[in-house]
């Protein structure tokens, strides 16, 4: 539920609140606006009386929050969140633009290609070091490796990282070299991990899993925020279908359903979305002109030698003639990156 303060309450009356709410057992989220301040409890509302916290001193209102998803939702944050990774923000009118190659396969390619990217406007640097793949035969990532190539490439060219983290034990590791870390879509419902990341500073890019609906990756974010890390970021990379011309059907309705029930910023991905060069520059488009606060895209210098997701990677010279569409629709849109 949401606690609703007066304009006037002190500081003094809000910290009893939100002790009193440790008392019973709950867990409190304080949310200052610019005209209101609130405070989210979080727990089993049955157990909760409302009565006892509508009359505490400093209280305006006491309202349920109908969404299982409590800490996500635009009830509890009505407010757009803008998450920072770096010197990049993503939300509130800000653009992520990620790109990069699927996996990590060596410092020199992977500099050439954040090279390229960066000119044309790409702001986060993306790169695999760990691979989850449906083949165990198939290239598994350099592993530590690949993530010192990944840090020292950003750094050279003054970009924040994101990478994939695969399982709980690894959280360590890939969160002393990455700006940000990716939950793929296989891990979406992995809630140790959700959990384990939800513990760090650290920005999170949760993609949406391949099978699962809008409030089944709400309730995946909300793991994370139950912990204390409030930087999530979404991304829809679309699902499975019956259509198979394509690797998945992006669904672009996901951005605006998102943004009606949630605060979280959300990206897409129409690399993975479609599986197919040819179609990325228009669902890029489309993505932009539906409200995404960025777009993830796969790009590689030589494709066909790609260790891993080649097929859908576009040229660097691919990416650059996207990313003026986009600088263009942005600003129609009346978004920066």
């Amino acid at each position: 539920m949401i606690i609703v303060l007066h304009r006037n309450s002190s500081d003094e009356q809000i910290q009893y609140i939100m002790e009193r709410i440790l008392e019973l057992g709950f867990k409190p989220h304080l949310s200052r606006g610019e005209v209101r301040t609130i405070i989210g409890v979080i727990g089993d509302e049955e157990k909760l009386q409302v009565e006892p916290l509508a009359a505490i001193e400093g209280v305006e209102q006491v309202l349920p929050i109908l969404k299982p998803f409590k800490l996500a939702s635009r009830e509890m944050h009505p407010a757009d969140s803008v998450v920072t990774i770096g010197k990049v923000k993503i939300g509130g009118g800000h653009l992520g633009m990620i790109a990069g190659p699927c996996a990590i396969e060596g410092y020199e390619i992977l500099d050439g290609i954040a090279a390229a990217i960066k000119a044309a406007g790409a702001n986060i640097l993306r790169g695999g070091a760990f691979k989850p793949r449906t083949s165990p035969y198939s290239f598994q990532g350099l592993g530590e490796e690949g993530l010192k190539i990944l840090k020292d490439v950003g750094a050279k060219h003054d970009m924040p990282v994101v990478t994939e983290v695969m399982d709980p034990r690894q959280v360590a590791l890939v969160e002393r070299y990455t700006d940000m870390f990716q939950i793929g879509a296989r891990n979406m419902q992995n809630f140790d991990l959700l959990r384990e990341v939800g513990q760090t500073s650290k920005p999170v890019l949760l993609k949406r899993g391949m099978s699962a609906t809008v409030k089944d990756l709400l309730m995946s974010a909300e793991y994370v925020l139950s912990e204390g890390n409030s930087q999530v970021v979404l991304c829809e990379r679309g699902v499975r279908s019956f259509e198979d011309s394509t690797r998945n059907m992006l669904d672009m309705s996901a951005v605006p359903n998102v943004q009606t029930q949630s605060h979280l910023p959300i990206i897409v991905d129409p690399s993975h979305a479609t599986g197919k060069p040819a179609l990325i520059p228009a669902m890029a488009r489309a993505s932009v002109a539906a409200g995404a606060d960025g777009v993830h895209i796969e790009v590689h210098s030589c494709p066909e030698k790609a260790k891993s997701d080649g097929p859908q990677a576009l040229l660097p010279k691919q990416y650059a003639a996207v990313m003026l569409d986009l600088k263009k629709l942005a600003e129609v849109m009346g978004k920066t990156f």
